[in-house]
């Protein structure tokens, strides 16, 4: 029996789907690359039709190749026949014919229409003919819901100079005078502190502060930004608020841009994906931690007096707020341990931060945990097989003791310089004033309280008093 694709039952929820018609980039950091990565980072399902092949890297685009107008046109209309289309983002365009083929198939679409005038590359390379401009500011300005122009750009399509907020108001009001629903110019380009993109849109501006990210990495902004637009526009959310969190998302891009080649490197629109789901996996791998933790009936004599933490890092963390700790830490309560919360990240400063000088030297090696000093900890650790080393806190620089912060992994660097690597415990035996520590170190959480609980067990075995 051959079943017909309306006899198949429907399952999952309804996606929202969003088209892009640009060119590819072969260095993979803007065009369709980059819109169809920010469709998939909002959980939008993207759809492309490529007008141009371009050969191009971080430093230059060596080559265009521009596809016939019939076979963009025909990309367009296959998707839309079939799939359907909730939102659509247009970037190089390229030449005229095109951009009168691409306004042809669009004009018969009720969706919104977010178009990046994109005119020149990061690179310098023109992406837009001389003739272009004339048929898109004619044809396709006027049915653009939202008109995303860099200051060049804005330039280019209005002939004023864009140089300040007050140009790039006057630039924006005369985008939508020449038919556009809304545009944005943005002032990424533009001199100052602060990175003002400026909105007008049904009478009115709207100013989107930034702080600058100083970074050479930025390859792609424009059209994560203008893809970002089309996937909350795609989602249902207003011109307004569809533009200021495509700005958070496209400045959470850059601070996670990524160092390739030697030119502008790519922004990074699928970072902050990768990154909520490490935190996830980082915050559940915790929970199942304490979980054993808790039900053991031997850890209680392992907290110090100042009691423990248990810390774990995301993968390629760089400071304390990649880390999960637990806020109040680990306390013992008469023979037993509590959490006195529940993990988050940026709670703990110690243990964090050996972690995170733990992981310069083996990044898998991505948790921690403080426990008593002991002479008897120590022997029932080295009983079961596990690698010890140690620092002297009484040899630490003054430079050192006055730098907020950088006991720990000072303390941490000596002790692995000093066995050749990253062992399974780190331990010094405290200072004027300074408890002596034992640090339990691991993978993941997971093994480092395993590791912990074979101690406490060898311990409890031997008969050390409880």
């Amino acid at each position: 029996m051959v079943l017909n694709r309306s006899d198949i039952p429907l399952s999952g929820m309804k996606a929202r789907r969003a088209l892009t018609i640009a060119g590819s980039d072969s260095g993979g950091g803007a065009g369709i690359q980059a819109d169809l990565k920010t469709f998939a980072a909002h959980g939008v399902h993207g759809m492309s039709a490529i007008t141009c092949v371009t050969a191009q890297n971080t430093e230059s685009v060596t080559a265009i190749h521009v596809l016939p107008s019939e076979i963009v046109r025909e990309q367009i209309r296959v998707v839309v026949e079939d799939i359907g289309v909730d939102a659509v983002k247009t970037g190089m365009l390229y030449s005229s014919e095109i951009i009168e083929a691409v306004t042809d198939e669009l004009r018969k679409l009720a969706v919104p229409i977010v178009v990046d005038p994109v005119a020149v590359a990061k690179s310098g390379s023109r992406l837009l003919t001389d003739s272009a401009v004339k048929t898109l500011t004619e044809r396709l300005i006027p049915i653009a819901t939202v008109l995303t122009p860099n200051a060049h750009e804005a330039e280019l399509l209005t002939g004023q100079k864009v140089r300040d907020l007050e140009s790039q108001e006057k630039a924006a009001k005369l985008l939508v005078e020449m038919g556009a629903r809304s545009a944005v110019v943005k002032g990424g380009h533009l001199s100052g502190e602060d990175v003002v993109d400026v909105l007008y849109y049904a009478g009115r501006f709207n100013h989107f502060r930034s702080e600058r990210i100083e970074t050479p990495d930025t390859h792609g902004t424009g059209c994560v930004f203008a893809s970002a637009i089309a996937a909350r526009l795609a989602l249902g959310m207003d011109v307004d608020e569809a533009v200021s969190s495509a700005k958070i998302f496209v400045g959470e891009s850059i601070k996670r841009a990524l160092r390739l080649g030697r030119g502008h490197g790519p922004v990074n629109p699928t970072g902050c994906l990768f990154n909520d789901g490490e935190r996830y996996k980082v915050l559940n791998n915790m929970r199942r931690a304490l979980a054993i933790l808790t039900s053991s009936q031997h850890f209680a004599e392992l907290i110090p007096e100042s009691r423990s933490n248990l810390v774990m890092a995301v993968e390629g963390a760089e400071n304390i707020d990649d880390v999960a700790g637990i806020p109040g830490r680990i306390a013992r309560v008469g023979e037993n341990v509590k959490p006195v919360s529940e993990p988050w990240f940026g709670c703990s400063k110690h243990v964090a931060n050996a972690v995170l000088t733990i992981m310069k030297y083996n990044p898998r090696l991505r948790s921690a945990m403080n426990i008593r000093y002991g002479s008897d900890v120590l022997d029932a650790a080295q009983a079961l097989g596990l690698t010890t080393s140690m620092y002297d806190r009484s040899l630490e620089p003054e430079s050192m003791k006055k730098a907020e912060g950088m006991t720990i992994p000072w303390g941490v660097e000596q002790a692995i310089k000093s066995f050749g690597g990253v062992p399974d415990i780190i331990f010094h035996r405290g200072d004027w004033g300074k408890e002596p520590m034992i640090l339990v170190i691991g993978v993941d959480a997971v093994d480092v309280v395993r590791k912990t609980l074979k101690i406490a067990e060898k311990l409890h075995k031997d008969g050390s008093p409880t």
